[in-house]
């Protein structure tokens, strides 16, 4: 091509470039933003055996239809405890609730185990006369069909004193027996879940050994302000003599505590709760910000994926 051709075409490009660069930037800038992607989950990383973690465990004080039991009989990877409640635990466990809780103990949790169930029962502090607590727990561990539909009975409403010469423990200790009995009558190889809700720090004749009256205790329930402020009252069992303590030489595999927590004000809050629980030495937790009276009867403003993928994380 001769030269004074390129140089033509040189002078053309060049003129092009001029008028188009004005227009490309008024067009980039006026061009509708896009809104950024919302932030991710933190990936979920299996912990290793034998190496402490902190799993979700709900309370879910609703009818076996509510939206709140729909929603966590969805959420993957599943929480790892849901605890039902018809009725305060005297209503029927009816073929709807039965098959409520089949649905849920099939949901997987992030570390590949099921879900398991327990039925809710009420104990008044262990002034609830404890025939009528253990037909309470029969009416979830004597289904006419015969089979298990729960893997064990939340005590709710449970002293945290010993009581006079361990009256008061030795009550929880028996009622811990007729969970075991019951479903080994249905199943033997089964394992039970107990839990114990004091709501605070319990003393630690409860865990006891050859007297131990649950396999996990609620130390905690109360709002977010209290477990960041001073209703954090220092430890998950306490002596008389003694005081507060984490209780983790009673606690060699980090599964013995959980902490339920309301009134939380956002998903960063909640993550912080679910990291102080672990903190704490609960091997259990739940945080949501509905509030009371009753803040077991509805789903959280977040996801409950939000809540069980990142407590995977922990450990």
């Amino acid at each position: 091509m001769p030269r004074a051709v390129k140089a033509l075409y040189a002078a053309l490009a060049t003129a092009l470039l001029a008028v188009s660069a004005p227009a490309i930037i008024a067009a980039a800038r006026d061009a509708p933003r896009q809104a950024a992607p919302p932030a991710a989950d933190p990936p979920v990383i299996p912990r290793p055996p034998g190496v402490r973690g902190l799993e979700i465990g709900v309370p879910a004080y609703v009818w076996a239809n509510d939206p709140m039991l729909t929603d966590l009989t969805t959420t993957a990877p599943a929480p790892s405890v849901v605890v039902l409640n018809p009725g305060n635990g005297d209503s029927p466990f009816d073929g709807p609730w039965r098959s409520r809780a089949d649905a849920l103990r099939a949901r997987t949790t992030s570390t590949g185990e099921k879900t398991r169930v327990l039925g809710y029962v009420h104990t008044d502090h262990g002034n609830r006369d404890i025939a009528a607590v253990k037909a309470s727990v029969d009416n979830y561990l004597q289904p006419p069909d015969g089979r298990l539909h729960v893997d064990g009975i939340f005590f709710d409403v449970v002293s945290r004193d010993c009581g006079p010469a361990n009256s008061t423990r030795d009550y929880y200790a028996e009622l811990r027996r007729h969970v075991q009995e019951r479903m080994d009558a249905i199943d033997p190889a089964a394992p039970d879940l107990v839990v114990n809700n004091p709501g605070t720090a319990i003393a630690d004749c409860y865990l006891e050994p050859g007297h131990r009256t649950a396999d996990v205790f609620v130390t905690f329930e109360d709002t977010y302000a209290a477990y960041t402020g001073a209703g954090w009252l220092g430890g998950n069992v306490f002596d008389h003599l003694s005081g507060y303590r984490s209780g983790a030489e009673l606690d060699p595999d980090g599964t013995a505590f959980w902490h339920l927590v309301h009134d939380v004000p956002g998903p960063e809050a909640m993550r912080a709760t679910l990291r102080t629980a672990f903190d704490r030495g609960a091997g259990y937790a739940y945080a949501t910000s509905t509030v009371m009276p009753n803040p077991w009867n509805a789903s959280p403003t977040w996801k409950y994926r939000t809540q069980t993928t990142y407590a995977a994380t922990l450990g």
